[in-house]
């Protein structure tokens, strides 16, 4: 097929669809180009800036009639950040986009082209992430910056008001950095490896208002970290913990494992539900706390659990799901990797008194063969929330050898999750697929797929 387009030539195309990245996607004689910030049923003037053998991309130059659901972005660095890809469209808009993105997968993989349900959306979309993670480094002019990476870059875009993160992040992260500045702290270069500070990173319980402060630090000490915690409790008394965490090596990965506890007691408390939870620094919580509860709430109601009940949580975290599930359980099991996060979940079990749940740290796969095979421990349901890499394939293996009789299947990878599901499917029923919307403005959604056994009989038990 000869490539009807070439780069940096323009065109007039109307927008046919958007992708599930929100981009919009035209055809000119039935080849394909996507188009970052169209919307359906635009016309625009792209520029052609990258050209492959089976798809283009390019660039909106201007728009030629606009779509209703357009409005004007209300915030200055959107298109370079990428962290809110989709602020150019009323909020109703991209819960659209979210669910059909979702509906096509189901569509185009699984046997049971089931329909998928509304998105759940934020009553104010607003200022909902409780972590945030600032880089600092040496701008072009050799000047110290703190901010967000460029999309796909390691550019450091300066900190503006961010309508996603939580305010008080943002004032804290600027109050250190000028501190850091105004005391001449050596700033991290990431071209040379040289300077000590890497990292800002906040944490916020928004039921609780306490807040934890990480500076992520190349070595082990830096000059005037004494007086910075004394400035920093003093101007911001929600602080509760100041953490230094010690990255040395050459890496992409923000954390280190070592963290040495400048204030307060290295973790702070926030509440979901009835349950008071312990966040550490290196421990998994979910970042729009507000939904999450949602989140949970929904998938417990689904999985009907009853007080006869053993009930697996693989990939716990800090135990929080399996804590809401054990109001319920006559048993519930939970299987995290990172042993810093089980800890936490059994100090979570302790300080809300709960003792009808086990925490055990180590890979899923690994235990869940052990638990099964060894131990001869058949749950009755089983709750799992992966990582975006979804589940291996021993783990499937394993729930269909001992086949639940439900599996609540919670996913931040809607393709991994339909992917796996159709690994399911022959055994189990897909009763309902429930898009949340844990990241507004984003084109990324949480879903919550609901799985009853097809069949009476456990071939384990």
């Amino acid at each position: 097929m000869k490539v009807p387009v070439e780069k940096n030539k323009e065109y007039i195309v109307e927008i046919i669809d958007n992708g599930f990245e929100g981009e919009g996607i035209a055809k000119i004689d039935n080849f394909t180009i996507f188009i970052p910030h169209a919307i359906k049923g635009e016309t625009v003037r792209i520029l052609i800036v990258k050209v492959l053998s089976s798809h283009a991309f390019g660039k909106i130059i201007e728009i030629v009639s606009s779509s209703n659901c357009r409005v004007e972005s209300d915030c200055v660095t959107y298109k370079r950040c990428g962290g809110c890809n989709l602020r150019h469209m009323k909020y109703i808009e991209t819960l659209k986009i979210k669910h059909n993105a979702v509906q096509s997968l189901v569509n185009k993989t699984l046997k049971n082209k089931i329909q998928v349900e509304k998105v759940i959306g934020m009553d104010n979309p607003y200022y909902y992430r409780n972590k945030a993670q600032y880089p600092i480094g040496i701008d072009k002019h050799g000047q110290p910056i703190i901010g967000i990476f460029a999309n796909r870059t390691h550019e450091i875009i300066p900190i503006h008001k961010c309508l996603i993160q939580n305010q008080q992040n943002e004032e804290i992260a600027k109050f250190i950095f000028n501190y850091l500045v105004a005391n001449k702290i050596s700033i991290y270069n990431e071209k040379t490896g040289k300077g000590l500070i890497r990292h800002i990173v906040i944490k916020i319980g928004i039921k609780t208002n306490q807040i934890m402060c990480i500076l992520v630090v190349n070595g082990r000490t830096f000059p005037k970290e004494k007086q910075l915690v004394t400035k920093l409790i003093n101007r911001f008394p929600r602080v509760k913990t100041i953490i230094k965490n010690i990255n040395m090596k050459n890496t992409n990965v923000i954390l280190g494992q070592d963290n040495i506890n400048l204030y307060g007691k290295g973790y702070i408390e926030d509440k979901l539900g009835e349950y008071t939870f312990k966040i550490s620094p290196l421990s998994f919580y979910q970042v729009n706390s507000l939904q999450a509860e949602q989140l949970y709430k929904i998938g417990i109601k689904a999985a009907e659990i009853t007080r006869k009940d053993t009930v697996f949580d693989l990939y716990c975290g800090i135990g929080t799901i399996s804590l809401f599930m054990s109001k319920y359980a006559r048993k519930v099991y939970g299987i995290e990797i990172v042993k810093e996060a089980v800890d936490m979940a059994k100090e979570n079990a302790l300080l809300n008194q709960v003792e009808n749940v086990e925490f055990i740290a180590g890979d899923v796969e690994k235990v869940l063969d052990e638990l099964i095979f060894a131990k001869k421990i058949i749950p009755d349901i089983i709750m799992v929330d992966p990582p975006r890499k979804g589940l291996d394939n021993k783990s499937i293996d394993n729930i269909l050898k001992i086949r639940p009789k439900r599996l609540i299947y919670i996913s931040c990878n809607p393709a991994t999750l339909i992917r796996d599901l159709s690994k399911l499917e022959d055994i189990y029923e897909i009763k309902s697929i429930m898009p949340v919307d844990m990241f507004p403005f984003t084109n990324h959604v949480e879903c919550i797929a609901v799985l009853c056994l097809k069949e009476t009989t456990n071939p384990l038990k």
